[in-house]
C-alpha cells in the first residue's frame, strides 16, 4: 500500500512539473515575440539610440537574484525539516519580491524624470517597448507572488516537511524561471541598442 501511495505521489509530482514546464515555455514564447518585435523596431528612424536603463532596474535585478537565493534556501531548509529557517527564507523572498516590483515602478519614474514617456504624444517606441515588456513580466511575477503566498500559507498550516515538498518545489521552479527571465530582459535592454 505504501509503495502505491509513493508511486502515485511521484506521478502527481511529475504531472505538475510537466504542466509548469509547458506554462513556462508559453511565457518564453511571449517574451521571444516581444524581444523580436523590439529588434525589428530598432531600425525605425524614431528609435532612441542613446537610451540608458535607469539605475532602479539594476537594483531590481540584484533583488530578484537575491530572492531566488532565499527561495532556494527555503526549499533546502524544509527538506531538513528546519521550519524556522524555512519561514525566515519564505518571508525574505516575499519581501524581496515586493521590493522588486517597487523598484520596477521606481525605474518607470526615473524614465519619466529623464523626459521619456511611455504613452501619448511625447512617448517613443523605445520606451513604449520597455514599458510593455516590464509590465508583462510584472504580471507574471504577480503570479509568482501569489504562488509564494500560497506556499507561505501551506507552510504555516504545516503541510510541508522533508518528505512533502512538492508545492515549494513547483513555486521555486517558477520563481527561478521568472528571475532568469528578468535577467535576460535586463541584459537584453542594457546591451542591445
Amino acid at each position: 500500500m505504501n509503495v502505491e501511495v509513493n508511486k502515485e505521489q511521484l506521478q502527481k509530482a511529475k504531472a505538475y512539473k510537466t504542466m509548469l514546464i509547458f506554462g513556462m515555455a508559453s511565457i518564453v514564447m511571449i517574451f521571444a515575440g516581444l524581444t523580436s518585435a523590439y529588434v525589428i523596431s530598432k531600425s525605425r528612424p524614431d528609435w532612441l539610440k542613446d537610451f540608458q536603463l535607469p539605475q532602479a532596474f539594476l537594483w531590481s535585478t540584484i533583488v530578484i537574484v537575491l530572492s531566488s537565493v532565499t527561495f532556494h534556501l527555503a526549499k533546502k531548509a524544509i527538506k531538513k525539516n528546519n521550519r524556522s529557517t524555512t519561514t525566515l527564507m519564505l518571508v525574505a523572498t516575499l519581501i524581496l519580491g515586493l521590493l522588486f516590483v517597487a523598484l520596477q515602478f521606481q525605474g518607470f519614474n526615473q524614465v519619466i524624470a529623464a523626459g521619456y514617456y511611455f504613452t501619448g504624444s511625447y512617448s517613443t517606441i523605445t520606451t513604449s517597448f520597455l514599458y510593455i515588456v516590464v509590465l508583462v513580466h510584472i504580471v507574471h511575477l504577480i503570479g509568482g507572488l501569489i504562488s509564494l503566498l500560497i506556499v507561505i500559507y501551506n507552510h504555516y498550516k504545516q503541510k510541508y516537511n522533508a518528505t512533502q515538498t512538492l508545492g515549494i518545489e513547483l513555486s521555486v521552479m517558477f520563481w527561478h524561471f521568472l528571475g532568469f527571465l528578468w535577467l535576460y530582459l535586463f541584459l537584453f535592454f542594457t546591451f542591445y541598442k
